[in-house]
């Protein structure tokens, strides 16, 4: 059964205009560690592809919150949420803390996607109650 179905849309030149106001400080804020560590390896090689990835976690983590129906308040948090690719591609949502808690307590399931073009990325999560 269906739980709750989240979509969004980010402008990546919004995300760019705070990048550039607030470095590395607005990345440590939306990305974990894990997701740090691939924006820093992108960003190094291909500064654009660095910022789409940056644009669709974003994006995602967005989705999500509207998912599940509580938007970017406790225990949601921009690093409890992480947005992974299994080596298929696939991409994956991998909760942490009491998010991941709360989550499993209530018998959830999440799926997503994520697009991004030159000037926007998306994100679709769909959440499934077992």
């Amino acid at each position: 059964m269906i739980y709750g179905i989240g979509t969004d849309i980010c402008d990546v030149r919004r995300i760019e205009a705070t990048l550039q106001r607030q470095g590395e400080r607005f990345v440590r804020k939306v990305l974990t560690d894990a997701e740090f560590a691939v924006w820093q390896t992108r960003s190094t090689r291909w500064p654009h592809r660095g910022l789409r990835y940056l644009a669709t976690r974003f994006s995602a983590k967005e989705a999500f919150s509207k998912a599940v129906g509580m938007g970017m308040r406790m225990p949601m948090t921009w690093r409890s949420c992480e947005i992974t690719n299994l080596p298929s591609g696939q991409p994956v949502i991998v909760l942490h803390g009491e998010l991941k808690t709360w989550f499993e307590a209530q018998g959830l399931r999440a799926h997503v996607t994520v697009t991004d073009e030159t000037d926007y990325a998306a994100s679709f999560v769909v959440v499934e109650k077992n």
